[in-house]
């Protein structure tokens, strides 16, 4: 059963984490297991090399992982996550999907696959959320 009726009421909730946003990740697609959000990369997601910060790609997974999480079951909190990162972005979006692997009495397990709009992957994020 999914939380939010809509990705639009998603989108009012989630667009009050205002970290997520002020980087100008959005909410792009929303369904009862799985959640598609963007980054559209600007010079101020870059390092000093000019490359796409860790931290933003996996800002881009950490919120695509609390849409699933929270849309499985209110209230769910990350207890444990892991990102690989697998290729530097090429591309000037990047899109996260993530999907419910696994959904138990306590706990969950999300998956989210990050490319960009080039088609390369460029990491592979895997959080437990505990559900409170």
């Amino acid at each position: 059963m999914a939380n939010f009726e809509n990705v639009e009421v998603a989108r009012e909730f989630f667009y009050k984490d205002l970290f997520a946003v002020n980087m100008g990740i959005t909410l792009d697609e929303l369904t009862e297991d799985e959640a598609v959000c963007s980054l559209k990369v600007t010079d101020d997601h870059k390092n000093a090399y000019g490359g796409v910060m860790g931290g933003a790609i996996f800002t881009l997974c950490d919120f695509a992982f609390a849409v699933v999480s929270n849309q499985i079951h209110q209230l769910t909190v990350a207890q444990q996550v892991s990102i690989n990162y697998l290729s530097a972005p090429k591309g000037e979006k990047l899109i996260a999907r993530a999907r419910c692997r696994k959904s138990g009495r306590t706990s969950s397990i999300v998956i989210v696959d990050v490319e960009d709009d080039l088609g390369r992957d460029v990491a592979q994020f895997v959080g437990t959320g505990f559900k409170l």
